[in-house]
């Protein structure tokens, strides 16, 4: 029902800056929350950042005064600005956006966009 895709992702140095896309299409749904993961293979997917229906934002330790979650409800877009990247950072980005349904949530996730942080 909702199509998410991700953008913005490549190689980039330790110390550098990107700035990573989700674009959402399809049923409109309410929202409980949207947020980011990242995924690196023999890892589990772990919390980046999530935004709230009221606009509150919450951060994993590990990106916190670097990585800033935002949203343009208008356009249907959510975004991460991702500063002062380290190699650690290397992975694939996935968008989320949990939806109600009733008294239910409908988990929906974007493929992904490979974030590689590299000298």
């Amino acid at each position: 029902q909702v199509q998410l895709v991700e953008s913005g992702g490549g190689l980039v140095q330790p110390g550098g800056s990107l700035r990573l896309s989700c674009a959402a299409s399809g049923s409109i749904c309410s929202i409980a929350a949207m947020g980011w993961y990242r995924q690196t293979p023999g890892k589990q997917r772990e919390l980046v950042a999530t935004i709230s229906s009221g606009g509150s934002t919450n951060y994993a330790d590990f990106v916190k005064g670097r990585f800033t979650i935002s949203r343009d409800i208008t356009n249907r877009m959510m975004y991460l600005q991702m500063n002062s990247l380290r190699p650690e950072d290397t992975a694939v980005y996935l968008c989320n956006v949990k939806c109600i349904r009733f008294v239910n949530v409908a988990d929906y996730w974007g493929q992904g966009t490979q974030v590689t942080v590299s000298s």
